[in-house]
């Protein structure tokens, strides 16, 4: 077998999601992520044992000859390396060899992650995908309106804490107002740790107001974008086959191509 060819039958198994060999490298690459990302999360456990760390050299050495091939059998190599994938693909690599000058780095491993999202065209669940072009859609859609609403937000936030960090003081612990802002956001989220808390009837008064408030500055943002979905949604219909959106004026399903009725 010439270089040429096995560079060609390479190329088909690792990038041919739709051939039986290709999908059963992706689907195996797929198990060795997650199971990578398991011996991560396991070398995060204090004691764990030193044989973790060289399993876990052995997946960067199998997932770096993996990603050589892909460079090595790709035609164009230079549109892989800038794809989306292939900037993927090598930060998922890259922590282990970051290990060697800080030690900690081998965390960002968990960032391989991402490429399991390969499942998509492995499964033939590109309807997904069309969904979620949808909402990126929406939400783009209503950018604008988010920005201006995180605009008054931020300018809520900071003369909000500013007042709390005048009426409860040092001596309430709002040390400073960067303290006062962040004891504001964690009760305008309702997170409510507890850490800070306003002993003054008007600070407690104010916090109170800041509670109900936090429940506006949630809804706000889920509302704009639902309304540019529901606007995306009324632009489509579905296919009856594959249950894939197309456009109202589409006669032909863009995913199945049955005809559209």
């Amino acid at each position: 077998m010439d270089l040429k060819r096995l560079r060609r039958k390479t190329f088909v198994v690792i990038f041919g999601t739709q051939t039986p060999a290709g999908k059963w490298f992706d689907l195996i690459l797929i198990y060795l992520i997650i199971l990578s990302v398991g011996v991560v999360m396991m070398m995060s456990i204090p004691g764990s044992s030193t044989w973790i760390k060289y399993v876990e050299w052995g997946f960067t050495i199998l997932f770096t000859i993996e990603y050589l091939l892909r460079i090595w059998s790709v035609p164009h190599r230079l549109v892989y390396l800038k794809s989306f994938w292939g900037i993927i693909d090598l930060v998922s690599i890259l922590p282990s060899y970051l290990t060697l000058f800080y030690p900690e780095g081998h965390f960002l491993l968990i960032i391989r992650l991402i490429r399991i999202l390969r499942i998509f065209n492995i499964l033939k669940l590109t309807r997904f995908m069309v969904e979620a072009r949808g909402i990126y859609r929406a939400m783009v859609a209503s950018r604008y309106k988010i920005m201006v609403f995180i605009s008054v937000v931020i300018v809520s936030i900071i003369i909000l804490g500013t007042l709390m960090y005048i009426i409860e003081g040092p001596e309430g612990g709002f040390t400073s107002i960067p303290q006062s802002i962040y004891w504001t956001v964690v009760t305008l989220t309702t997170v409510g740790y507890g850490d800070i808390v306003p002993t003054t009837i008007v600070g407690k008064f104010l916090a109170t107001l800041m509670m109900l408030l936090g429940y506006a500055f949630i809804a706000v943002p889920t509302g704009l974008v639902s309304v540019e979905v529901s606007k995306a949604v009324r632009k489509t219909r579905r296919c009856f086959a594959c249950h894939t959106r197309n456009e109202n004026d589409a006669i032909y399903c863009k995913h199945c191509g049955r005809k559209m009725i």
